[in-house]
């Protein structure tokens, strides 16, 4: 608990000096205000974690959380619980869509086993097992809370020793089957919303199967009766180990000051914890894509963040993470080699008023 107690005690706000000077290098560029939209908010914001705005190509990793659930015991799957371990094996062969993407965006991928179900022997998967998998949240607590704040404490550790290596800009990913359920129900908690909102249809359940995984999810809350005011409370008795480990990813990002994108639900609950755990993580959070899922976007409204991305996609794993790296630096690249009004020799003596008469116009809607 010290680890976890510490990491969020260090947590400072970005710094809002290079934040304002970021913002006035990109309102003085040749475009109108605001023309690039969320480019201009994402490197500005990057200006604030970072201390400066400045494009470089970084050093970048998709930390995946790879845990098994109990819960899987209701039905609420179509996949067997074996494909955890095949899909944690396929990451180290670079096979699937997220080792693709990564590929693709030069990005590292590091493999953590937080609880999976199985034995693994692979030097690339990092052992972090807390145990073979959490328990039948339908029947009783998925892990006690001694368990939920180690896996907390994992994620930390894990970007601790990321940033050490040089890592500086990071994704979140997992593979568990059943962890949408428990995401949902994590989700569903936080946000006091009904399972009918946030519920989805995972991996391709039909109806029937829908309404079933519902219930699933309403149980679990009725027979663990998890408190909404405790993040640790809700994690142990209905989350997962993966959604605790990349709850201590988003809480090491804020602590070690580095961006860290949000991929789809799993993911999402997880920075939801994080949020909730201490507000000032929201701070170094990027989501990447709109999940398919609806719980995601419930999770995003509640956190006020908004994706940049809707591709329809629900394949998890931290597939979305390696786009988002990719307009993170194209933020970043375009703001720092557009010119300046000045440098395209532009008079800028009657538009600059119009400038000023807006840029008034936003300070005083902020302040309202």
């Amino acid at each position: 608990m010290e680890l976890l107690n510490n990491a969020l005690s260090s947590i400072k706000p970005l710094n809002e000096k290079e934040i304002k000077k970021a913002q006035g290098k990109i309102d003085n560029l040749v475009k109108p205000i605001g023309s690039l939209g969320t480019l201009e908010e994402i490197a500005a914001k990057m200006a604030g974690i970072k201390g400066e705005m400045r494009f470089k190509e970084y050093k970048k990793s998709v930390v995946i959380m790879c845990s098994d659930n109990g819960v899987v015991e209701e039905g609420v799957s179509i996949a067997p619980q074996s494909f955890t371990k095949a899909l944690a094996d396929n990451f180290t062969e670079g096979n699937t869509g997220v080792c693709v993407l990564a590929n693709r965006y030069n990005s590292d991928l590091t493999i953590v086993d937080v609880g999976i179900n199985a034995e693994m022997d692979d030097e690339k998967i990092i052992n972090k097992k807390i145990a073979y998998g959490t328990k039948n949240m339908a029947k009783e607590a998925a892990m006690t809370r001694e368990e939920a704040i180690k896996a907390i404490e994992v994620g930390i550790e894990i970007m601790d020793n990321l940033v050490k290596e040089g890592y500086e800009l990071f994704g979140t990913g997992e593979v568990g089957i059943g962890n949408t359920t428990t995401s949902a129900a994590v989700i569903s908690v936080l946000t006091g919303l009904d399972s009918d909102i946030v519920v989805g249809k995972g991996a391709g359940l039909t109806d029937g199967q829908h309404e079933h995984k519902k219930r699933v999810v309403n149980k679990a809350i009725e027979t663990n009766k998890p408190d909404s005011r405790d993040v640790i409370d809700v994690l142990s008795k209905i989350g997962g180990f993966d959604i605790a480990g990349l709850c201590g990813c988003f809480i090491g990002a804020a602590k070690n000051r580095v961006p860290i994108v949000i991929d789809g639900v799993i993911s999402a609950a997880a920075a939801l914890c994080a949020y909730r755990l201490n507000p000032l993580c929201r701070e170094f959070m990027f989501p990447s894509h709109l999940s398919e899922e609806p719980g995601a976007a419930q999770a995003m409204k509640e956190m006020k963040l908004e994706p940049m991305l809707n591709l329809k996609m629900r394949l998890g794993e931290g597939t979305g993470c390696p786009m988002a790296f990719n307009i993170i630096e194209t933020a970043l690249y375009t703001m720092e080699n557009m010119a300046s009004f000045e440098e395209a020799s532009i008079e800028t003596e009657d538009y600059d008023t119009e400038i000023n008469k807006i840029l008034d116009e936003k300070t005083a809607n902020k302040e309202r």
